[in-house]
């Protein structure tokens, strides 16, 4: 079984009490289905975005098990093998040996942690909107190992080089999807 939208974000919500960490998955939803749309996968966007919801399903209960316990809950509910491997590869060389494969897992690997970092940039603005974020900005920071510290560089980098891009063409792609998302201000 494939969730829905509605059921993806059920399940969420069960899991994940947290504004943050609803809002967190809200963006990364978001964000996945942009890119299923820029990249030519607008075919699958519901299903992009549903794997952005569920990416962090158990983060917020069980973050020493993170992309492990959401595996066993998402096979719980019956939830489609294609999904869980999706929502478990981003964990890769974190905390599962799940490469992501798929263009699809290599972006959210790549987006997970980096809308983190986006978001922390964003905030430091005088307008605190994504809508005004630059790529020299984000590069900065990047740079900055103490600013939004939680945010794997590492993970970001390696994620671009899955990809194929340049990190400023990830950071500027990342930024038009963020810009794209009602989740983001």
């Amino acid at each position: 079984m494939i969730p829905t939208i509605d059921e993806a974000w059920a399940l969420v919500t069960e899991f994940n009490q947290g504004e943050f960490h609803q809002k967190h998955a809200r963006i990364v939803g978001d964000v996945m289905r942009y890119f299923a749309l820029e990249l030519g996968y607008g075919d699958e966007a519901d299903f992009w975005q549903v794997v952005g919801l569920l990416h962090d399903l158990d983060f917020e209960q069980w973050p020493d098990q993170h992309c492990i316990k959401e595996q066993e809950l998402l096979r719980a509910r019956g939830v489609d093998e294609r999904v869980i491997h999706v929502v478990a590869s981003h964990g890769y060389l974190l905390t599962v040996d799940i490469q992501p494969e798929h263009q699809m897992e290599k972006v959210l690997y790549a987006t997970d942690e980096l809308t983190g970092l986006l978001g922390a940039c964003a905030v430091m603005l005088p307008s605190r909107s994504i809508q005004d974020l630059e790529v020299k900005s984000v590069r900065k920071k990047f740079k900055n190992k103490k600013f939004a510290a939680g945010c794997s560089r590492e993970v970001i980098q390696r994620g671009a080089e899955m990809l194929g891009w340049e990190l400023d063409e990830l950071f500027q792609r990342t930024i038009l999807a963020m810009r794209a998302s009602e989740y983001v201000e």
